[in-house]
Protein backbone atom coordinates (compact mmCIF):
# COMPACT_ATOMS: atom_id res chain seq x y z
CA UNK A 1 0.00 0.00 0.00
CA UNK A 2 2.89 2.57 0.98
CA UNK A 3 4.79 1.56 -2.40
CA UNK A 4 1.88 2.29 -4.19
CA UNK A 5 2.78 5.55 -6.00
CA UNK A 6 -0.81 6.60 -7.51
CA UNK A 7 -2.85 6.21 -3.98
CA UNK A 8 -0.36 8.01 -2.16
CA UNK A 9 -0.52 10.95 -4.71
CA UNK A 10 -4.34 10.89 -4.63
CA UNK A 11 -4.35 10.98 -1.09
CA UNK A 12 -1.90 14.09 -0.74
CA UNK A 13 -4.04 15.87 -3.31
CA UNK A 14 -7.15 15.89 -1.57
CA UNK A 15 -5.73 18.24 0.56
CA UNK A 16 -6.48 21.15 -1.71
CA UNK A 17 -8.65 23.97 -0.27
CA UNK A 18 -12.23 23.69 0.00
CA UNK A 19 -14.13 26.71 0.51
CA UNK A 20 -17.89 27.82 1.08
CA UNK A 21 -19.99 25.29 -0.61
CA UNK A 22 -17.67 24.43 -4.20
CA UNK A 23 -16.74 21.04 -5.19
CA UNK A 24 -15.61 22.58 -8.26
CA UNK A 25 -12.16 21.08 -8.07
CA UNK A 26 -13.36 17.73 -8.49
CA UNK A 27 -17.19 18.35 -10.03
CA UNK A 28 -15.72 20.15 -12.90
CA UNK A 29 -12.57 17.72 -13.45
CA UNK A 30 -15.41 15.23 -13.71
CA UNK A 31 -13.58 13.35 -10.68
CA UNK A 32 -17.15 12.95 -9.40
CA UNK A 33 -20.28 12.71 -11.17
CA UNK A 34 -23.93 12.66 -9.95
CA UNK A 35 -26.94 10.90 -11.27
CA UNK A 36 -29.77 13.42 -12.54
CA UNK A 37 -32.82 14.20 -10.67
CA UNK A 38 -36.09 14.35 -12.33
CA UNK A 39 -36.69 17.98 -11.00
CA UNK A 40 -34.00 20.70 -11.03
CA UNK A 41 -34.33 22.65 -7.63
CA UNK A 42 -32.64 25.89 -9.39
CA UNK A 43 -35.14 25.35 -11.69
CA UNK A 44 -38.38 25.97 -9.07
CA UNK A 45 -36.74 28.35 -6.98
CA UNK A 46 -36.02 31.04 -9.96
CA UNK A 47 -39.65 30.71 -10.76
CA UNK A 48 -41.05 31.17 -7.00
CA UNK A 49 -39.02 34.07 -6.82
CA UNK A 50 -39.91 35.54 -9.74
CA UNK A 51 -43.32 36.05 -8.11
CA UNK A 52 -42.00 37.19 -4.80
CA UNK A 53 -41.70 39.89 -2.90
CA UNK A 54 -39.84 39.11 0.02
CA UNK A 55 -37.70 35.91 0.31
CA UNK A 56 -35.53 33.54 3.01
CA UNK A 57 -32.81 31.08 1.50
CA UNK A 58 -32.19 29.31 4.25
CA UNK A 59 -28.84 27.59 4.92
CA UNK A 60 -27.28 29.59 2.10
CA UNK A 61 -23.40 28.00 2.62
CA UNK A 62 -21.20 30.32 0.55
CA UNK A 63 -24.07 31.83 -1.02
CA UNK A 64 -23.23 30.23 -4.24
CA UNK A 65 -26.30 29.40 -5.24
CA UNK A 66 -28.50 32.33 -4.87
CA UNK A 67 -25.97 34.17 -6.24
CA UNK A 68 -26.72 32.47 -9.37
CA UNK A 69 -30.43 32.52 -8.99
CA UNK A 70 -30.78 36.50 -9.99
CA UNK A 71 -32.77 38.76 -10.34
CA UNK A 72 -34.04 38.73 -6.55
CA UNK A 73 -37.34 40.06 -5.28
CA UNK A 74 -37.62 43.54 -3.66
CA UNK A 75 -36.14 41.89 -0.14
CA UNK A 76 -33.79 39.11 0.18
CA UNK A 77 -32.07 37.40 3.41
CA UNK A 78 -30.42 34.60 3.84
CA UNK A 79 -29.31 32.37 6.86
CA UNK A 80 -25.91 30.79 7.17
CA UNK A 81 -24.76 29.37 11.00
CA UNK A 82 -21.60 27.58 9.59
CA UNK A 83 -18.93 29.92 10.74
CA UNK A 84 -16.20 29.67 8.01
CA UNK A 85 -18.92 30.39 5.21
CA UNK A 86 -20.73 33.33 7.24
CA UNK A 87 -17.82 35.78 5.96
CA UNK A 88 -17.63 34.18 2.74
CA UNK A 89 -21.72 34.43 2.02
CA UNK A 90 -21.82 38.14 3.29
CA UNK A 91 -18.57 39.13 0.41
CA UNK A 92 -20.48 37.62 -2.10
CA UNK A 93 -24.29 38.17 -1.46
CA UNK A 94 -24.06 41.41 0.28
CA UNK A 95 -22.89 43.79 -2.51
CA UNK A 96 -26.11 41.83 -4.23
CA UNK A 97 -28.32 43.84 -1.52
CA UNK A 98 -28.88 40.29 0.21
CA UNK A 99 -28.76 40.35 4.18
CA UNK A 100 -27.07 37.54 5.52
CA UNK A 101 -28.02 36.88 8.79
CA UNK A 102 -25.74 34.48 10.79
CA UNK A 103 -27.79 32.21 12.95
CA UNK A 104 -27.52 29.30 15.64
CA UNK A 105 -30.55 27.58 15.47
CA UNK A 106 -33.25 26.61 12.76
CA UNK A 107 -35.66 26.53 15.92
CA UNK A 108 -35.18 30.41 16.73
CA UNK A 109 -34.94 32.35 13.94
CA UNK A 110 -34.17 36.50 14.10
CA UNK A 111 -37.21 37.14 11.94
CA UNK A 112 -40.77 39.05 12.07
CA UNK A 113 -43.95 36.51 12.48
CA UNK A 114 -44.90 36.38 8.18
CA UNK A 115 -42.00 38.35 7.37
CA UNK A 116 -42.01 36.34 4.13
CA UNK A 117 -43.56 35.55 1.15
CA UNK A 118 -41.08 33.06 -0.01
CA UNK A 119 -38.70 30.42 2.00
CA UNK A 120 -36.07 28.44 0.12
CA UNK A 121 -33.80 25.81 1.42
CA UNK A 122 -31.40 23.61 -0.53
CA UNK A 123 -29.65 20.29 1.70
CA UNK A 124 -30.60 22.53 5.37
CA UNK A 125 -32.03 21.75 8.43
CA UNK A 126 -35.79 23.59 9.47
CA UNK A 127 -38.08 23.20 12.08
CA UNK A 128 -41.29 23.53 10.11
CA UNK A 129 -43.08 25.20 12.63
CA UNK A 130 -40.69 27.70 12.84
CA UNK A 131 -40.79 28.10 8.74
CA UNK A 132 -44.94 28.49 9.31
CA UNK A 133 -43.98 31.46 11.73
CA UNK A 134 -41.83 33.27 9.12
CA UNK A 135 -44.11 32.81 6.34
CA UNK A 136 -47.25 34.23 5.36
CA UNK A 137 -50.41 32.62 4.75
CA UNK A 138 -50.40 31.45 1.12
CA UNK A 139 -46.64 31.70 1.05
CA UNK A 140 -44.44 28.99 0.04
CA UNK A 141 -41.65 27.08 1.70
CA UNK A 142 -39.18 24.93 -1.02
CA UNK A 143 -37.05 22.45 0.14
CA UNK A 144 -34.98 19.86 -1.31
CA UNK A 145 -33.21 17.55 1.22
CA UNK A 146 -30.49 15.07 1.82
CA UNK A 147 -32.05 11.96 3.01
CA UNK A 148 -30.51 9.40 6.05
CA UNK A 149 -29.46 7.02 3.66
CA UNK A 150 -27.47 9.27 1.43
CA UNK A 151 -24.12 7.55 0.41
CA UNK A 152 -24.72 4.80 2.97
CA UNK A 153 -21.90 2.79 0.39
CA UNK A 154 -19.65 4.66 1.74
CA UNK A 155 -20.17 3.98 5.59
CA UNK A 156 -20.23 0.75 4.71
CA UNK A 157 -16.76 0.29 3.14
CA UNK A 158 -15.27 1.92 6.04
CA UNK A 159 -17.08 0.07 8.41
CA UNK A 160 -18.87 3.31 9.91
CA UNK A 161 -22.87 2.96 10.90
CA UNK A 162 -25.01 6.30 9.39
CA UNK A 163 -25.41 8.61 11.69
CA UNK A 164 -28.57 7.47 13.80
CA UNK A 165 -30.06 10.31 14.43
CA UNK A 166 -31.01 11.10 10.49
CA UNK A 167 -31.00 7.30 9.37
CA UNK A 168 -35.11 8.02 9.35
CA UNK A 169 -34.70 11.24 7.68
CA UNK A 170 -36.99 10.88 4.74
CA UNK A 171 -39.62 12.40 2.25
CA UNK A 172 -42.67 10.81 4.37
CA UNK A 173 -40.98 11.62 7.92
CA UNK A 174 -40.53 15.49 6.26
CA UNK A 175 -43.92 15.47 5.17
CA UNK A 176 -45.42 14.48 8.64
CA UNK A 177 -43.60 17.47 9.85
CA UNK A 178 -44.85 19.62 6.95
CA UNK A 179 -48.00 19.13 7.11
CA UNK A 180 -49.03 19.16 10.81
CA UNK A 181 -47.61 22.71 10.59
CA UNK A 182 -50.20 24.02 8.28
CA UNK A 183 -48.78 23.27 4.86
CA UNK A 184 -50.39 22.38 2.04
CA UNK A 185 -48.28 19.94 -0.32
CA UNK A 186 -48.16 21.05 -3.62
CA UNK A 187 -45.52 18.46 -4.91
CA UNK A 188 -42.89 16.16 -3.37
CA UNK A 189 -40.65 13.85 -4.79
CA UNK A 190 -38.30 11.14 -3.62
CA UNK A 191 -34.97 9.54 -5.40
CA UNK A 192 -31.57 7.91 -5.46
CA UNK A 193 -29.22 8.84 -7.97
CA UNK A 194 -25.40 7.68 -8.29
CA UNK A 195 -22.75 9.27 -7.10
CA UNK A 196 -19.74 8.22 -9.15
CA UNK A 197 -16.04 8.35 -7.87
CA UNK A 198 -13.61 8.04 -10.24
CA UNK A 199 -10.24 7.91 -7.95
CA UNK A 200 -10.08 7.53 -3.93
CA UNK A 201 -8.58 11.17 -4.06
CA UNK A 202 -11.75 12.77 -5.03
CA UNK A 203 -13.48 11.03 -1.83
CA UNK A 204 -11.42 11.70 -0.10
CA UNK A 205 -11.42 15.39 -0.53
CA UNK A 206 -15.44 14.91 -0.51
CA UNK A 207 -15.15 13.12 3.02
CA UNK A 208 -13.18 16.01 4.09
CA UNK A 209 -15.77 18.93 2.78
CA UNK A 210 -18.67 16.91 4.71
CA UNK A 211 -17.10 15.67 8.14
CA UNK A 212 -20.85 14.88 8.86
CA UNK A 213 -20.85 11.74 6.68
CA UNK A 214 -17.82 10.03 8.58
CA UNK A 215 -17.33 11.58 12.02
CA UNK A 216 -13.59 12.58 12.87
CA UNK A 217 -12.57 11.31 9.42
CA UNK A 218 -8.96 11.25 8.70
CA UNK A 219 -6.88 9.34 5.81
CA UNK A 220 -4.39 7.85 8.67
CA UNK A 221 -7.41 6.00 10.25
CA UNK A 222 -8.81 4.68 7.71
CA UNK A 223 -5.97 4.17 4.93
CA UNK A 224 -6.14 0.91 4.63
CA UNK A 225 -9.78 0.79 3.74
CA UNK A 226 -9.07 3.96 1.45
CA UNK A 227 -7.17 1.43 -0.38
CA UNK A 228 -9.22 -1.19 -0.40
CA UNK A 229 -11.52 1.60 -2.33
CA UNK A 230 -9.21 2.82 -4.21
CA UNK A 231 -8.02 -1.15 -6.09
CA UNK A 232 -12.10 -1.60 -6.19
CA UNK A 233 -11.31 1.86 -8.40
CA UNK A 234 -8.60 0.40 -10.58
CA UNK A 235 -10.21 -2.61 -10.80
CA UNK A 236 -13.50 -1.15 -11.73
CA UNK A 237 -12.57 2.28 -12.87
CA UNK A 238 -14.84 4.04 -10.27
CA UNK A 239 -16.88 3.45 -7.21
CA UNK A 240 -20.62 3.95 -6.76
CA UNK A 241 -22.73 5.17 -4.03
CA UNK A 242 -26.16 6.63 -3.59
CA UNK A 243 -27.46 9.83 -2.87
CA UNK A 244 -30.58 10.20 -1.13
CA UNK A 245 -32.69 12.90 -2.65
CA UNK A 246 -35.88 14.49 -1.67
CA UNK A 247 -38.09 17.88 -2.70
CA UNK A 248 -40.81 19.48 -1.11
CA UNK A 249 -43.02 22.40 -2.70
CA UNK A 250 -45.66 23.48 0.15
CA UNK A 251 -48.25 26.58 0.68
CA UNK A 252 -48.79 27.90 3.78
CA UNK A 253 -52.48 27.69 4.71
Amino acid sequence: MKNDCKFIELINDSDHEFSGWDFSYVSETDRIRSGLLSWSYGSLARELMLHADSMLDMGTGGGELLAALRPFPRSVFATESYEPNIAIAKERLEPLGVSVVAIDSDTDLPFHDQQFDLVINRHESFSAGEVRRIIEKNGVFLTQQVGGLDCKEINDWLGVPLNHEYENWNLATALEEIENNRFEILYSQEEFPIQRFYDVGALVYYLKAIPWQVPDFSTEFYLEKLYAIHQHIQSKGYFDVKQHRFIIKAKAT
